[in-house]
């Protein structure tokens, strides 16, 4: 393998363990709705489990409020308990098609309870970043070892690694405090 492909598919995993964060975070709960608060959520449809985007279009016509238009009028049942018995803790109102969710305002107890998830599931990224470092140098390593490159090339290459894996590190920790800034915000 050449050294640009194995950086670039460092780099590709390293942000893939971000973007696996990202999606992670977008399903807490805030204080405010989110259309993506609703993405965990599965529905029983047509004797198959489907995400709730696939039988409804998700929208947040207010600030606390999101909505859920079901297509399908035979499934209106099946979304709103797929809601209800998510660990959401929230309670659509049933309007024909259309579910209204209310969201509730979080205590500061629950604040802090979010919070702490959210710093568990960036711990988890940083240490998948970590598992990517450690192959890449292995990797490194190896071909030293083998001889396919010199000693100053494997010490360059791992400097790279390094700054990748900086790089990524940096980038959890952003996103983890514009989470939790927007979980303590009241």
């Amino acid at each position: 393998m050449s050294q640009s492909s194995d950086m670039a598919d460092l780099k590709r995993r390293m942000d893939g363990a971000v973007s696996v964060l990202r999606s992670e975070l977008g399903g807490l709960r805030t204080g405010r709705a989110s259309a993506s608060l609703l993405d965990p959520i599965q529905v029983d449809a047509y004797g198959a489990v489907m995400p709730l985007n696939q039988v409804g279009t998700v929208a947040v016509p207010e600030p606390r409020m999101i909505s859920v238009q079901v297509w399908d009028r035979g499934l209106v049942g099946a979304v709103d308990k797929a809601i209800r018995e998510s660990s959401l803790n929230l309670n659509p109102v049933v309007e024909g098609q259309l579910l209204r969710i209310p969201i509730p305002e979080l205590n500061a107890e629950r604040r802090q309870e979010l919070v702490k998830v959210a710093h568990k599931y960036a711990e988890a990224a940083r240490v998948a970043v970590r598992h990517v470092r450690r192959d890449g140098l292995d990797s490194l390593k190896k071909a030293e070892k083998d001889k396919t490159i010199g000693e100053d090339e494997a010490r360059s290459r791992s400097d790279e690694v390094q700054k990748l894996t900086d790089a990524a590190i940096a980038e959890i920790d952003e996103v983890l405090a514009t989470k939790e800034k927007e979980i303590l915000q009241v």
